[in-house]
């Protein structure tokens, strides 16, 4: 190759190199905003939604998916997690929700709220987590 091509590939790696960091920053900004959410419904429909740009996308998408009539929105995260659970003997009985910054603690929070609700044997319906959560 001769010498007067080596400025031309250098300037050309470099604007590569740059356009990549240009586009890692972006999906990380992006990802750092994403929203998610949870909607329940009676007899343990759920609809859950994460990595939207916005609450409100989130949770309109979340109702899209719930299957059922009366549901709501109930959680609203970023960069955290949201569970569902439900009593496994009877799905239109007992349920509970929570929400928490880690998967383990926001599955902890939905079953004490199902057992306080009622629930006989109460299991994870349903989980997600958001962007770092």
């Amino acid at each position: 190759m001769s010498d007067s091509f080596t400025p031309v590939l250098r300037a050309l790696v470099a604007a590569t190199l740059l356009l990549a960091c240009v586009a890692v920053m972006l999906v990380t900004v992006t990802r750092a905003n994403a929203a998610g959410a949870l909607a329940i419904g009676p007899c343990g429909a759920f609809g859950v939604a994460y990595d939207f740009a916005t609450p409100a996308q989130a949770s309109r998408s979340a109702l899209a998916r719930c299957k059922g009539d009366g549901c709501r929105v109930v959680a609203i995260v970023r960069r955290g997690c949201a569970s569902l659970a439900i009593d496994f003997k009877n799905a239109c009985g007992a349920h509970g929700w929570g929400k928490a910054q880690k998967l383990g603690r926001a599955e902890n929070v939905a079953l004490r709220a199902c057992y306080k609700d009622g629930g006989a044997e109460c299991v994870i319906r349903t989980f997600f987590c958001d962007a770092k959560g």
